[in-house]
């Protein structure tokens, strides 16, 4: 049975979901001019109905001495997907199942292997349940956000990157919006090479502010907010989305 909710409890799902770490009953209050006692009952009514079934860690797992995340697409025998689920859960290395609602590949499967033989290992303890394995990716990175439509109105795109275009070779060009943590903010484009902010072969070609176009020169300066456009000529790395967006 569904739960029926309104623009409050969309509100403190979307913080949640955003960063639950860090989001406190009084940011949320203050955020939505409410009490935090009403934001922290809310939050138990939602846990209660099992809209918020738990708060999990986002563990990097390549980072713990170069683990690999795997995703294991797989087919049950019969309806039963449920019972499947959990019983591939525990799996040791496994760590978590999807049910797909329609079609024959009804399981998602992920998990974390010390190597590619424990990956192997993990593969053939799942076949042992009697479950079809269909196929496996290895896992690059995962990337989660918030559910925009709870966030409040002017909040845009939840996404700072749009128009990604692929040119020859690895050459890219990408859309950014500049986040306020961005370490490129209030700095002018010289400023932000002599700093090692810009890679080289990074590219600013446009500025748009205001709705206003800005042709770019070392003297321009990057606010909060700015649309630029960006070449990289070896792709868009991690360090550039970051110089750009704080993320």
């Amino acid at each position: 049975m569904s739960l029926r909710i309104d623009a409050i409890d969309e509100r403190i799902l979307y913080r949640l979901a955003a960063e639950a770490r860090h989001t406190s009953a009084p940011d949320i209050a203050d955020e939505l001019e409410v009490s935090a006692p009403t934001v922290r009952n809310r939050i138990r009514r939602l846990e209660s109905a099992g809209v918020i079934e738990g708060y999990h860690a986002h563990v990097d797992y390549e980072r713990v001495d170069g683990r690999l995340t795997n995703r294991v697409t797989c087919s049950t025998p019969g309806t039963d997907r449920e019972r499947f689920a959990r019983r591939i859960l525990g799996v040791s290395g496994v760590v978590a199942v999807e049910e797909v609602m329609s079609g024959r590949e009804d399981l998602l499967v992920t998990a974390v292997g010390t190597d590619t033989d424990d990956l192997a290992r993990i593969a053939r303890d799942i076949k042992a349940l009697g479950v079809e394995v269909e196929d496996e990716d290895l896992v690059l990175r995962q990337h989660f956000g918030p559910y925009a439509p709870f966030g409040p109105a002017d909040a845009g795109p939840v996404t700072a990157v749009s128009g990604i275009a692929d040119l020859a070779g690895d050459a890219t060009v990408v859309e950014i919006t500049v986040g306020s943590d961005a370490p490129i903010a209030g700095q002018t484009l010289e400023q932000a090479g002599q700093r090692g902010l810009i890679e080289d072969g990074v590219l600013v070609i446009t500025i748009e502010r205001d709705d206003e176009p800005i042709t770019p020169t070392g003297e321009s300066s990057i606010r909060t907010g700015d649309r630029v456009t960006v070449l990289s000529r070896r792709g868009l790395s991690d360090e550039t989305l970051h110089t750009f967006t704080g993320r």
